[in-house]
């Protein structure tokens, strides 16, 4: 018996059935410890070193640097105000991180570190849920293929809550895929995560999870045993006993934060849908996102359409159902939430790799490498853009969106990606042939395109993504005002919050909302963009600092106001 036919069980063999695949998976792709390196090298590599920038990265860590001030820990918080996003399990992971390493790294760079620490607890989740289902071949295609997700790379190395729901669904689903061999062990691991899940992402993280354990156990004939049932029953117990305990310690606590936090979830899971007109832009953000999983998971769906009531088919389909309904149902496009299509995209398509047609799995080898490569030139040209001036119209462009830019070493930069795709080239011309070289192609080329981008492209980035430039100088403008006017607050009118927290982490400046349409505040922050015209001011208020940065559909303006003396 060969080493495939023994790892594939009977449930799972519908699912993997070509005889050609025990032969040729013989050959290893991987071992441990490369899949290892693997998985770290993209982790780790663009996580540190850089400011928060404008987005979520910013954003969510202000309730990160609130822990870390001991102003809260059982609610997050960003500059003063509770912010009702997320529960708190990625902001206490991210301020034990910041707080471990903050004789090697600053907060941010080391709060950034619970991404790659949720990303990774994913991979391996998916990984072990993969060969449970799909037999020992569909472990390493599981792995890649969860982080070969396109649309996963920047939100992986940016603060981002919803990583930490990614891991704790992908523990679900690696849990419920032991039932019928381990229903006890498998059952707990499912509720452990499901109230973990509830605790990472809301009722939300609650209903993309709880769910799988009874709908598993009355549609999969695998699981429906004694044993498997009165496990999941006591899980399910479990898990929302587990997801009480943080609500009840906020009643305990601060009643009042408690219900502004149900106030928001009733408004989120209330909201209105979306919309007919708006579902082709979710499948066109899915396409590009979810790439390369889906079309494998459709083949894979395609070839075992006879058996999609066994575990490993119906498992990941009511996952990925779940996330469908909770996506279209919040009528929120941001494209990270289709982070919680991962899991369920990378079991259907670890279980097609195997099954691949040799032409088919050479045409998806090959367009790995192209379309990679291009996006390889792509990076070099922006550099040299930088660098030398070259292309010219994109230097022009280059230099449009970032005219005080000034480019750093540019020899070690040379250097170091010279060997990058050096490094790129060689491991693809020594990868064996085998159906989980594609996958494979694809994301050691995705790794090296992020190592690439990160050596030659960071600074330009953070030049224009980090709002320490312009908080610097807003500082310096506050400072002079405050001289003149002692204790002067600054009242806000659109500034999104990750300026709010960039304000507070890189100058402690904190700011008061507007309330009915008054302020007492003697001066005010005005943010506009070019998509939103400035609302006229009524006349008691004059400019003291202005600070643009951008160009086309990044261009951003704040002005300083100060109230005029009468």
């Amino acid at each position: 018996m060969t080493l495939g036919q023994r790892d594939l069980s009977p449930q799972n063999a519908p699912m993997i059935r070509d005889p050609v695949v025990p032969t040729l998976f013989q050959r290893r792709i991987y071992g441990t410890v490369g899949l290892a390196v693997l998985v770290a090298l993209y982790l780790l590599v663009g996580l540190t070193g850089h400011d928060p920038w404008r987005g979520d990265d910013a954003r969510y860590f202000g309730p990160v640097l609130a822990m870390l001030r001991g102003e809260s820990w059982l609610f997050p918080m960003l500059a003063g105000e509770p912010l009702a996003d997320y529960p708190p399990l990625y902001f206490w992971t991210a301020s034990a991180f910041a707080w471990l390493g903050s004789s090697l790294l600053p907060a941010h760079g080391a709060a950034r570190l619970a991404s790659a620490f949720f990303v990774a607890l994913a991979v391996y989740f998916v990984a072990r849920a993969s060969e449970t289902l799909h037999g020992r071949p569909a472990r390493t295609p599981g792995a890649l293929l969860a982080l070969g997700a396109l649309g996963l790379v920047l939100h992986a190395h940016e603060t981002q809550p919803l990583l930490a729901v990614f891991a704790m669904q992908a523990l679900v689903l690696a849990g419920l895929a032991e039932l019928p061999r381990r229903p006890l062990a498998g059952s707990l691991k499912a509720g452990a995560g499901s109230a973990l899940a509830f605790l990472a992402g809301g009722f939300a993280g609650l209903l993309i999870t709880a769910p799988l354990l009874p709908l598993v156990l009355l549609l999969s004939r695998e699981c429906h045993t004694p044993r498997a049932s009165g496990a999941l029953l006591l899980s399910l117990s479990l898990a929302l006993v587990l997801a009480a305990a943080w609500p009840l310690a906020l009643q305990l606590t601060h009643p009042e934060l408690l219900t502004l936090w149900l106030r928001a979830e009733w408004l989120r899971l209330t909201g209105p849908a979306l919309a007919a007109r708006e579902l082709p832009t979710l499948l066109e953000l899915g396409a590009w996102f979810l790439w390369p999983l889906w079309p494998l998971a459709l083949w894979a769906l395609w070839r075992g359409r006879r058996t999609l009531g066994a575990l490993p088919a119906l498992l990941p389909l009511l996952s990925g159902v779940l996330v469908l309904l909770w996506l279209v149902a919040s009528g929120d496009l941001s494209q990270a939430r289709l982070i919680l299509l991962i899991p369920a995209g990378a079991l259907l398509a670890a279980s097609g790799v195997p099954t691949l047609r040799r032409g088919a799995a050479s045409a998806f080898d090959w367009f790995a490498l192209m379309s990679l490569a291009v996006f390889g030139v792509l990076v070099w040209l922006a550099w040299t853009a930088q660098a030398a001036g070259w292309p010219p119209g994109l230097a022009r462009h280059v230099a449009r969106n970032a005219p005080d830019f000034v480019l750093p070493d540019g020899h070690f930069q040379l250097a170091a990606g010279l060997a990058i795709s050096a490094l790129w080239i060689l491991l693809v011309a020594r990868l064996p042939r085998s159906p989980s070289r594609a996958p494979a192609n694809w994301t050691i080329g995705l790794v090296m395109l992020w190592c690439l981008a990160v050596v030659l492209l960071m600074p330009w980035f953070d030049h224009g993504r980090s709002y320490r430039a312009v908080v610097k100088s807003l500082d310096i403008a506050v400072h002079g005002e405050r001289s003149a006017h002692a204790n002067a607050c600054i009242a806000t009118t659109g500034v999104p919050d990750a300026m709010r927290s960039a304000m507070d982490y890189f100058a402690g400046l904190r700011t008061e909302r507007i309330t009915d349409d008054g302020t007492p505040c003697t001066l005010l922050l005005v943010h506009t963009d070019r998509r939103r015209a400035l609302d006229k001011l009524a006349p008691g208020w004059e400019t003291v600092w202005e600070y643009r940065r951008g160009a086309g559909k990044r261009e951003e303006t704040f002005r300083l106001f100060r109230r005029a003396t009468p």
